[in-house]
């Protein structure tokens, strides 16, 4: 079972909510401790594409490299950040339905080392706190804009 999950459905058509989901730019809306996103590598975003993201997080900021490690265009993505001995991998799953698409979200995290595998059960629950509820701000980012 995943450490982190959600799922819903977003009253807009899949190709435009996957596309805004991965759009890592687009983070810093979605998901309210990421402060600034700065793409790393060219081209367009494909697995091995990767992304310094900087939170805030009890004032202070923290950065990190993410990664995607699974992409097929408006099915599915995979990213993942590893530091410290902490790995945490986060999967998107969507597809088309009645009125909308359904976005499944799981987490997973990941300990090496007597320390980190002590503390996971505090990193999950910071984890949840902080990231738990995304798709419910991705939801109303995306059903508040009108289709043109």
């Amino acid at each position: 079972m995943a450490d982190i999950q959600d799922s819903l459905i977003i009253n807009k058509p899949l190709e435009e909510v996957f596309s805004y989901t991965a759009n890592m730019e687009n983070a810093p809306k979605i998901m309210e401790n990421v402060v600034e996103i700065e793409k790393l590598t060219d081209g367009s975003t494909q697995v091995g594409s990767r992304f310094k993201e900087t939170r805030e997080i009890r004032g202070r900021k923290a950065s990190s490299i993410i990664e995607f490690v699974e992409y097929t265009p408006n099915k599915s993505y995979a990213v993942q950040s590893e530091t410290n001995g902490l790995k945490v991998v986060y999967y998107y799953d969507f597809q088309a339905v009645e009125g909308g698409t359904a976005v499944e979200f799981k987490g997973d995290i990941f300990t090496t080392g007597l320390v980190m595998k002590l503390t996971k059960p505090i990193i999950r629950k910071i984890l949840k706190k902080e990231d738990g509820g995304h798709l419910k701000q991705l939801k109303s980012l995306l059903e508040a804009t009108e289709e043109k």
